[in-house]
């Protein structure tokens, strides 16, 4: 694997890279005003005296930065006496970071019990509508850690559109591929956002770009998920594609492990440098008959015994992430809900979904909803209406089976849901659009930033069954509770016992948080702005924490739509890129029902102006990666790029 220096110069936010380089976390230079605070700071603890004798040196690592509790270094400590240099060299180092390191991540557990990063229609590089498409865009979302990625497949270019009639997508007839006259080649699928003027990549190029990048920073598995409109001519074209390209990295489709599907998923500890294809299932042909399935079948023999039916409005089908209210029609003509046509899978291609298959969801109780490999793809739309209808058995299919959340066709900006409520409700595969930085792409780098891309959930949300005594892998603990494995889901007993229950999965404890701010440095302006002696900044403090209503399976205010926390805070604003704010405090008392792994405390920075206060930098942490003590905040600009900015805090966190 090559070194991260020389792929990412500059560190991007996503989600899912490597711990930022030592070089990064470590501060060159003080700013006048942060080098007076950090003196002040010293003088509180050292009492009278010129330096911290070991007494003092000891209760300040101790009580003020809880060393021990993230592993941070006790060098200090060496030193008979310490004084303000020494201080100044330990304040500077990437001790001093507010962001503590990611826990160490058993890796054996089955897939179903991770938190996965992921992308959303990873080819648009703008909005949903007209945005460029580019095989940059896996590139990008690659090495920011992401590892689940999407393509949307169609048919090669039809020779009418060689000749120069419109362009076929909108045409209202079927796509046909073609071969070229000398017959040596033919045309090779496409990748773009059907039924939009987003523009088109090769699928293959895709293939290759994905080669490349998939395990530059983390040799953790990457799940494509594809969404298909092809002909089976061109699916047949696509499984050589990808056999080709991905040779390897494919999963082999034996009988052994088909039979080991059967009974459990396997970890990602034994998949590392794998690519695991999501695509319809289709079970296998008798040769007698045709090659192919149609995957709309007649499911009234299921759905008579459930209780949600496929023909609920509120639960889509998967992966139908389609604009809603795009039409091929004449200009002016009123929207409409496009058909859903009938998708025809080549089993060829659907043989490489061994542990990633997908299936229309009709009930958590119809067959398929207990099939280890299976994967259900709902819009944020058709989760909401669940959390709603069957929060119970949503929690407990999450534990043991995977998911995989997508945002509504309407956000043509590129914007994102919420993936915090759908993460406590155990999905796996929060897909968010990485196209541009808003609350859900922080939320995201909060989760995973440093991780690799793959986090386990907390004990609560993980399925019963232990992981697998026989893997052993350098990164992977063994500190694992054997226990008993859990019923079927659609059982009463799994339903309703108290450890399916999201309100019973973990402790919900009280926070009391406060942060001192005292001075930030090197702030970057606000995209477009060059002039610092109009930058008025001022700090803005977000908690992101579970709200009742997520346990009980009430409505959840803003229905998984991105807004700013709940509990919200601000500074005075100030003047300058290097900001006094004097040791303004920020005081969040008696929070409730926090869950540390998925509590989130964001930070903004924005320019005080007349009119809309635009954003100048950011950074979000898991509220259990958060260190007490005096620490450096290290920000991101506003298009998520790390910065050379810092904001000197004392962060004093307790819950009980």
């Amino acid at each position: 694997m090559r070194p991260i220096s020389s792929i990412l110069p500059v560190r991007q936010a996503g989600g899912g890279t490597p711990a930022r380089l030592p070089s990064s976390h470590t501060i060159e230079t003080l700013s006048p005003v942060v080098l007076k605070h950090l003196k002040s700071i010293f003088d509180s603890i050292a009492g009278k005296d010129q330096g911290l004798n070991k007494a003092e040196t000891d209760a300040f690592l101790d009580k003020i930065q809880q060393v021990d509790r993230w592993g941070d270094s006790r060098s200090l400590a060496d030193k008979d006496t310490v004084d303000f240099n020494a201080f100044l060299q330990h304040a500077t180092s990437p001790e001093w970071d507010a962001l503590g390191p990611p826990a160490s991540c058993d890796l054996s557990y089955p897939l179903s019990n991770y938190f996965i990063s992921s992308s959303h229609n990873t080819y648009l590089t703008g909005n949903q509508l007209y945005g460029q498409s580019s095989t940059d865009g896996y590139k990008n979302v690659l090495l920011r850690g992401c590892r689940c990625i999407e393509i949307d497949v169609w048919d090669g270019e039809s020779h009418a559109a060689e000749e120069g009639d419109s362009d076929p997508k909108f045409a209202g007839g079927k796509l046909k591929p073609w071969k070229s006259p000398s017959t040596l080649s033919q045309a090779e699928p496409r990748v773009l956002h059907g039924y939009t003027l987003t523009k088109e990549i090769s699928f293959r190029d895709v293939c290759a770009t994905i080669k490349e990048n998939a395990f530059v920073t983390s040799d953790l598995p990457v799940i494509v998920s594809l969404e298909l409109h092809a002909s089976l001519e061109q699916q047949q074209i696509m499984v050589d594609i990808m056999r080709e390209l991905w040779k390897g990295h494919l999963i082999d489709d034996d009988a052994a492990c088909e039979e080991a599907a059967k009974k459990q998923l396997p970890s990602p500890g034994d998949l590392r440098n794998k690519i695991l294809v999501k695509v319809k299932y289709v079970p296998p042909q008798d040769p007698a008959k045709d090659a192919v399935k149609d995957t709309t079948r007649d499911e009234s023999a299921i759905t008579k015994t459930t209780s949600i039916s496929s023909s609920n409005s509120d639960v889509e089908d998967d992966d139908d992430d389609e604009i809603e209210g795009i039409n091929d029609g004449p200009v002016g003509a009123a929207p409409k809900k496009k058909k859903k046509k009938k998708v025809k899978i080549l089993e060829a291609l659907s043989r490489l979904g061994i542990y990633t298959r997908s299936y229309h969801f009709s009930s958590f109780t119809a067959p398929e909803a207990s099939i280890p490999t299976h994967v259900f793809s709902l819009s944020e739309k058709a989760l909401m209406s669940l959390h709603e209808t069957h929060s119970p058995l949503l929690f407990a299919h999450n534990r043991r089976f995977l998911m995989r959340a997508y945002p509504k066709g309407l956000r043509v900006r590129s914007d994102n849901l919420d993936p915090a409520p759908f993460w406590r409700k155990g999905v796996q595969m929060v897909a968010l659009n990485w196209q541009r930085i808003d609350e859900g792409v922080m939320l995201n780098e909060a989760m995973f930033g440093g991780t690799g891309g793959w986090v386990l959930k907390p004990p609560g949300y993980r399925s019963l069954t232990p992981p697998s005594s026989s893997l052993s892998s350098p990164s992977t603990t063994t500190t694992t509770t054997t226990t008993t494995p859990a019923a079927a889901p659609g059982q009463p007993s799994d339903i309703n016992s108290a450890s399916n229950q999201q309100e019973h999965a973990a402790p919900h404890l009280t926070l009391d948080l406060s942060l001192t701010i005292y001075a930030g440095q090197s702030i970057p302006l606000p995209p477009g702005d060059t002039n610092d002696r109009h930058f008025h900044p001022y700090v803005k403090v977000e908690l992101h924490v579970e709200k009742a209503s997520e346990r009980t399976g009430a409505p959840i205010e803003g229905g998984g739509k991105v807004k700013d926390g709940e509990f919200k805070r601000k500074t005075k604003s100030v003047r300058g890129k290097d900001p006094d704010w004097a040791g303004e405090k920020v005081v969040f008392s008696g929070v409730t029902g926090v869950v540390e792994e998925l509590a989130f405390l964001r930070l903004k920075i924005h320019d005080d102006e007349i009119g809309k206060d635009d954003l100048a930098a950011w950074t979000c942490l898991r509220l259990d990666r958060l260190k007490n003590g005096f620490r450096f905040l290290h920000l991101f600009d506003a298009t998520g790029l790390a910065s050379a900015g810092v904001v000197l805090v004392r962060v004093e966190k307790r819950l009980r």
